[in-house]
């Protein structure tokens, strides 16, 4: 134990072997909180590695910001109301059909408070879970879930959601906040 102490000690005066000046200096705190990306993005996402919902969106040709799929990436802020489009996993009774990047990102109080409505993706596989995601994130942020549709979507799917979110930002622009 001493010796990790002596060895971490600094130089003695005056000192000016080759052995001092190979000590490395001290280390500056590393800064663990990864920077925030922020959006203004009217339409935000998240997508799989399976790119489904990101395939989706960019049928959709509207600017959209996409939410990070690792825990050390960016973490994004909206700064605007969004509709956000979220895939849902396969759980049991909708048990983890909400992606934890979601949940990470709704936890954000301006997050959340920005949020207007809601499209669900899914996998009529999933049965009764289809499109569940959606479902649960449109009762928890009193949100309405707007549109559901499966994996990719079909060029209809991308017709009625283009036109659907038109007319819902119109309304909503009219509306009295």
């Amino acid at each position: 134990m001493a010796l990790l102490a002596m060895a971490d000690a600094p130089p003695a005066a005056g000192n000016g072997s080759a052995a001092a000046a190979a000590t490395p200096a001290a280390k500056a705190p590393v800064n663990t909180t990864p920077p925030i990306n922020t959006t203004n993005c009217r339409l935000i996402y998240f997508s799989s590695t399976s790119e489904n919902t990101a395939r989706f969106v960019a049928k959709l040709g509207i600017d959209a910001a996409r939410l990070p799929l690792y825990p050390r990436d960016e973490p994004l802020v909206a700064r605007e109301p969004y509709v956000l489009v979220v895939p849902t996993y396969g759980g049991t009774g909708g048990e983890g059909s909400v992606p934890k990047q979601v949940i990470r990102f709704l936890n954000h109080p301006g997050n959340r408070r920005l949020i207007r409505g809601v499209i669900g993706a899914g996998n009529t596989n999933f049965g009764d879970n289809y499109c569940m995601a959606g479902e649960i994130i449109a009762a928890k942020c009193s949100v309405p879930h707007l549109y559901r549709f499966e994996l990719m979507g079909t060029p209809e799917d991308v017709s009625r959601v283009q036109e659907g979110l038109e007319k819902f930002w119109t309304r909503l622009s009219q509306t009295p906040q």
